[in-house]
């Protein structure tokens, strides 16, 4: 079956065959840790994580790399502005060291909560200020690096491609460099290799270098880093769309002036998550956490299934409303699995028409289709259980553990809440409303939550 997948660089689908078959070297770009990741941050991880599942699907071995900034990431991408690291740890009244613990530790737990499976290799750029010094000391000898009052810079100039990526104007960018920041630039693209730390300023993290005491810019570690583990060529590259014009744009530019090789093969970017229209993010205080999905009741796994109801190319504008829909279409799923018997066969059909879907550049709203196009249908209960929980291998919504956990439960009950959903699907039935709410207060006491739908009571585990 033919992987497509779109190509940022060619703005168009691709048959995806890697360089060294069955290995894939992937790249993607991970957590500013300086504070918490929003619900937007972690589209982009679980988008990046459908991928590998569709890539394991496919008979490949991933070779899956996630950079944690830790440091030089400023607040204006334009290399200026305070150092992202440095302002959280002023906001916190902490060192820069210690937050960059406290916030990958909170991510790797949003991670678990939306069943995000991290990759082994999770480099830090503060533990390769070596490969950075030495990556930037390789551009000076190629003449691509010149020195101004704040640091050393690329010359964008240098390419005759720079900006192919974002298919930048260039001309239009130097014709409003009259309002750029840095007036010693020589382009209004140049951008920052090393900073150096402001004079009488002692930072939490700088280090030594050729070029004096400073810290790395952005763009460097993710170049030295991704070169490190995965070689000079990399299959696939993916990140948000936030980061075309300027982070992926500058990684190209260092990387193949160094190498004078392609730096990725396929780059591929997730969009925007929207709340009330707008993108989320932490400047605009409009952003939400999978805390505060908790505290509203949900299952964060009924985030990621919203998700995959979208693509993840396109915009998706999050609403509690959505969300409270996407519960309930997930607890559907894990009582239906949960009250199917085991010891079934694949549907081949569905699989394969799922399949063919998410191989069609991740097309996870088609393949939920399938699901339920299967689920709905008239084969045995057991071949339908052995067919989504195969399906949920590349949807990663742990519905045989939410599943086995709410089956163990009712079997723990016995009869007793058969009795009581009957009783009260019967009250319901009469518009006897003050009898049902009475049954489902005592189902809830009995540790089960109850929802009706069109379909029939769907039963979840209560909260504690």
């Amino acid at each position: 079956m033919t992987l497509q997948l779109f190509n940022t660089m060619s703005r168009q689908k691709e048959v995806f065959t890697p360089l060294a078959p069955p290995s894939v070297s992937l790249y993607t770009c991970g957590l500013t840790v300086y504070d918490y990741a929003h619900i937007g941050n972690l589209r982009a991880f679980i988008f990046e994580d459908v991928l590998r599942r569709v890539f394991v699907a496919n008979g490949y071995t991933v070779k899956h790399v996630q950079n944690i900034t830790d440091v030089g990431h400023l607040t204006d991408d334009g290399d200026s502005g305070e150092d992202k690291m440095e302002k959280g740890a002023a906001r916190e009244g902490k060192t820069a060291w210690d937050i960059a613990k406290f916030f990958t530790a909170a991510f790797r737990e949003d991670a678990a909560a939306l069943h995000i499976v991290l990759p082994a290799l999770m480099p830090k750029a503060t533990e390769h200020i070596p490969e950075q010094i030495a990556l930037i000391e390789q551009l000076e000898k190629k003449d691509f690096t010149y020195r101004i009052d704040d640091g050393i810079y690329f010359d964008t100039s240098k390419l005759t491609d720079y900006g192919k990526l974002a298919q930048l104007d260039i001309a239009g960018l130097q014709e409003g460099a009259r309002v750029e920041k840095n007036v010693q630039k020589k382009n209004a693209t140049d951008f920052a290799l090393w900073k150096f730390s402001p004079a009488g300023v002692r930072r939490d993290m700088e280090w030594n270098s050729p070029w004096g005491v400073g810290f790395p810019g952005w763009h460097i570690e993710c170049s030295a880093m991704a070169m490190k583990y995965l070689g000079e060529t990399i299959d696939v590259h993916a990140g948000g769309v936030d980061h075309i014009a300027v982070h992926h744009t500058n990684e190209i530019a260092q990387s193949e002036a160094v190498t004078g090789k392609p730096f990725a093969r396929v780059w591929m970017h997730g969009e925007f998550l929207l709340v009330d229209g707008q993108k989320m993010s932490k400047s605009k205080q409009n952003f939400y956490r999978v805390t505060d999905i908790i505290e509203h009741g949900f299952d964060p796994l009924a985030y990621r299934y919203l998700l995959l109801g979208a693509h993840y190319r396109s915009k998706l504008n999050f609403t509690w409303a959505a969300l409270k829909g996407a519960q309930q279409a997930y607890d559907k799923l894990i009582t239906l699995c949960a009250g199917w018997e085991e010891g079934g066969s694949v549907l081949e059909e569905f699989r394969v028409q799922f399949l063919a879907a998410l191989n069609d550049d991740l097309n996870t709203p088609q393949a939920l289709a399938v699901l339920w196009e299967m689920v709905k249908s008239s084969a045995e209960p057991a071949d339908k259980k052995t067919t989504l929980l195969a399906m949920d291998e590349l949807l990663g919504l742990s519905l045989f553990s939410k599943a086995e956990a709410l089956r163990t439960h009712l079997a723990e009950l016995g009869g007793k809440m058969e009795v009581l959903i009957r009783e009260r699907e019967e009250a319901r039935a009469e518009k006897n409303y003050e009898r049902a709410d009475a049954l489902r207060a005592e189902i809830l006491h009995m540790g089960i939550q109850v929802e009706d739908s069109a379909e029939g009571p769907i039963l979840k585990l209560a909260r504690a």
